[in-house]
């Protein structure tokens, strides 16, 4: 290890985990405490109200057919992306504490790689998202025109960005052959990883803030231009409430990720190794409960998917109103139709779908 920090070039690929650890100045304790118990059980239960909460989410958008369309969609895959947090957390919790000793480095960058890969695609997904509702609303369209193949090719790119910077580090971007230059939290990352991945989300978190301040002082604007014909109002009501919707989404995914990112920004520049630890757990558990707010906030923000989680639960608890063979009625108010205000007088509406 000495040679390492001379500057010399040594591996540690023979190495255990616990190694590691210990060189970074964070050793993995042998003895299982009642802190550790709490945090792993209380974890695996956030972790399964997690799972499910998001399964009614894409079940919602799977049976309801006025979410069958792009803006939805991403929703979905943004409910995807956080049932797939839920099962790397459910991994994560099992392989924590004294079982880290038990990892191999594959198993430990799966693991790690996992959380990441779950984040990136919800940070890539927000995007989307953001880039969804700034075309339509400054196109005054209440959904984009997006073609359903266009939609499964962006999604499907969103997912195969996202396993490629998460499964980075385990391709090479680690410090097995640099230990002075190993993470505190993550002891066999790069710390440069740690800058680069952190930067990239914090930077992202910025430009869709932006985007969505960009959105409010155009509707704002334009709310105060456009006539006042009923038709008219009804549109940018809905195109607010959506868009409130997903801003809403956004900050509280902000606000759930960005201390564990600046955290692990501060890691990765060297900051002080107690710091860092102090409030590591708790970035933590902040984080995984992002997961399990966009459903809470779905239920409080749209009338349609509230009905249709009450309609799932009152299946599920075999008591559906509608007689046997009869297709469920999933028609609501909100997207009944879209306006498009193209020309003054007139009013073009979209069939029920």
């Amino acid at each position: 290890m000495g040679d390492c920090y001379n500057g010399t070039s040594e591996c540690y690929y023979n190495h255990s985990v616990e190694f590691f650890y210990n060189s970074s100045g964070k050793p993995i304790s042998c003895m299982w405490h009642t802190q550790d118990y709490v945090v792993v059980g209380l974890g695996l239960t956030v972790c399964v109200i997690i799972i499910l909460a998001n399964l009614m989410v894409i079940a919602a958008i799977a049976i309801n057919r006025r979410f069958h369309v792009p803006f939805y969609y991403l929703l979905g895959n943004l409910a995807v992306a956080d049932l797939f947090s839920g099962i790397s957390y459910v991994n994560l919790m099992l392989h924590t504490g004294p079982w880290t000793i038990d990892l191999t480095k594959r198993q430990w960058f799966i693991r790690q790689g996992l959380v990441e890969t779950s984040l990136t695609a919800s940070v890539l997904n927000l995007l989307a998202v953001a880039i969804e509702r700034h075309q339509t609303v400054f196109t005054m369209q209440l959904h984009s025109n997006m073609s359903n193949r266009r939609v499964l090719l962006f999604i499907l790119g969103i997912w195969a960005m996202a396993f490629v910077l998460g499964l980075v580090p385990m391709m090479g971007w680690h410090c097995i052959c640099d230990l002075q230059n190993c993470s505190i939290m993550s002891p066999i990352y790069s710390r440069s990883y740690l800058v680069f991945w952190a930067g990239f989300n914090l930077l992202t978190f910025s430009v869709m803030v932006a985007m969505y301040t960009r959105i409010f002082v155009y509707v704002h604007h334009k709310s105060h231009v456009m006539s006042q014909h009923t038709t008219q109002i009804r549109h940018r009501e809905t195109v607010i409430n959506l868009t409130k919707t997903v801003s809403i989404i956004l900050g509280a995914f902000v606000v759930c990720w960005t201390p564990g990112l600046v955290i692990l920004l501060l890691d990765g520049l060297h900051c002080d190794a107690h710091y860092v630890l102090t409030f590591e757990k708790y970035c933590l558990v902040l984080a995984e409960c992002n997961s399990l707010v966009n459903p809470i906030i779905y239920s409080f923000r749209d009338k349609d998917m509230r009905s249709t989680f009450k309609r799932i639960l009152c299946c599920l608890c075999r008591r559906c109103p509608e007689p046997e063979g009869k297709p469920p009625n999933l028609q609501f108010d909100t997207l009944k139709r879209e306006v498009l205000p193209q020309s003054s007088g007139h009013k073009h509406t979209h069939p029920p779908c």
